[in-house]
């Protein structure tokens, strides 16, 4: 009796261990495809933010951007999320974000290159004095004239002086004239990856001592820090190089304080110090 026992004892921990086994194996292939869905969300819902959770992410834009969100940037937001090409707004947080700094700078004059359908620039108008104004230029008025409308009814059209075309010839005419330089007081850029160099050479003449230049999306999807075989979207791989010869020429530029944020795509502030 006592060796059937220790045979049932035997074949009953068995059938535990195996069931505790399987409950484990479940759970940790339950664990990993959580995981990998995660990450799949990331990459679609997540595009315009580094962290790595979206539920801590949306606890940012729900406890601290969208109960502060004026009523006219969440219609323009939603207006663009509706858009075909709704990947190149700014996201809500960082809307949230330019829209303190410029008052922190006490900014009157800006510049915006880079302008979709205009919600960082209806953050920039909101934030700025009555008689504050913001050069802002993009390749395409059709964009802009989609939430033109909402900032119209916002009361801050006036701020703007909307130039379509590229926007380097328009820098080079204001570089041209010397009365021009050290008179903005914050510019924006969120435009042609391949051109910020270019843009950077004529905008630190053109911001004042003690004013800023904020670059967008220089961490690039995180792809900075990827393999070159890393597997990317066409767009990413092609910018990409570009952004990090501009990452690297801002952190060696020494007429400029730096400081990169993980905020939306990454956003550098770049401060003038000479």
């Amino acid at each position: 009796n006592h060796i059937v026992n220790l045979s049932k004892k035997k074949t009953n921990t068995e059938r535990e261990m195996a069931t505790t086994t399987a409950e484990a194996t479940k759970t940790s292939s339950t664990n990993v495809e959580d995981k990998q869905s995660q990450n799949l969300r990331h990459q679609e819902v997540g595009h315009k933010s580094l962290l790595q959770s979206d539920d801590l992410y949306q606890y940012i834009l729900e406890t601290s951007v969208y109960p502060r969100e004026p009523e006219s940037m969440k219609e323009l937001r939603e207006v663009t999320a509706k858009h075909p090409w709704n990947i190149m707004t700014t996201s809500a947080d960082e809307g949230q974000f330019l829209n303190m700094l410029i008052k922190l700078v006490n900014a009157k004059n800006t510049m915006e290159i880079g302008v979709y359908t205009g919600y960082s620039l209806l953050a920039t108008a909101l934030a700025l004095p009555e008689d504050g104004k913001i050069l802002a230029m993009d390749v395409n008025r059709e964009n802009y004239e989609l939430g033109l409308p909402i900032i119209e009814k916002a009361g801050v059209a006036h701020k703007i002086d909307f130039r379509e075309g590229p926007a380097l010839p328009v820098l080079d005419q204001l570089v041209a004239d010397e009365k021009n330089h050290g008179t903005y007081d914050f510019i924006f850029v969120d435009a042609d990856k391949d051109n910020y160099i270019n843009y950077h050479k004529r905008l630190i003449d053109l911001v004042k001592v003690g004013g800023v230049i904020g670059y967008d999306n220089t961490l690039w999807n995180g792809s900075v820090v990827a393999p070159p075989d890393a597997p990317m979207r066409k767009y990413v791989r092609y910018y990409r190089d570009f952004v990090l010869e501009l990452n690297k020429a801002l952190a060696a530029d020494p007429r400029i304080e730096i400081c990169m944020l993980p905020v939306g795509d990454g956003i550098t502030i770049c401060r003038r110090i000479s």
